[in-house]
């Protein structure tokens, strides 16, 4: 009966967690802080992706994507990922390396606050559930450079996909 106490609680702490900083990631939404963030990394996503000027539907939907997952706004962001692999489908060049990448950045999820680790030490106690986010944002950003090393290594030989 104590491990259905604690299951219960554990999922109360959770759900208060994940729905009070959803509602701050709504607000950064809403309020244009992602769509700023976007168009800031919208420039190293063509850089990334080898995506031309005409494709500024690709660029869009990938940055906001990659936007969605720094803010930790999970929700949005996987509508945002199959849009994002809908319009690199539609891009001319690598498909196949871009959708690779784009798998690989979504997998890493580089989050800027990772509230969902910090919801969950809060709940077993944790005095500074916080102070893991410098390491979760640099071995984030560690295995999304190698896996996009790596898929980039792996589709290397390919001129287009067709």
């Amino acid at each position: 009966m104590s491990s259905c106490v604690k299951a219960v609680d554990l999922s109360l702490t959770l759900g208060a967690g994940m729905a009070l900083w959803g509602g701050l990631m709504s607000l950064c939404e809403k309020c244009g802080a992602a769509k700023a963030i976007s168009r800031l990394l919208r420039p190293l996503v063509r850089k990334a992706f080898g995506l031309s000027v005409d494709e500024e539907n690709a660029a869009n939907a990938v940055s906001m994507n990659i936007t969605a997952n720094l803010l930790g706004i999970g929700n949005a962001s996987t509508p945002l990922g199959i849009e994002a692999a809908r319009q690199l489908d539609k891009s001319g060049g690598k498909k196949q390396r871009n959708i690779a990448l784009l798998v690989v950045l979504n997998t890493a999820s580089i989050q800027l606050i990772p509230t969902t680790i910090a919801a969950l030490r809060a709940a077993h106690g944790s005095m500074r559930p916080f102070e893991i986010t410098p390491a979760v944002i640099v071995t984030s950003m560690v295995s999304a450079f190698v896996g996009c090393k790596t898929a980039a290594l792996l589709y290397s030989g390919d001129k287009t996909d067709e």
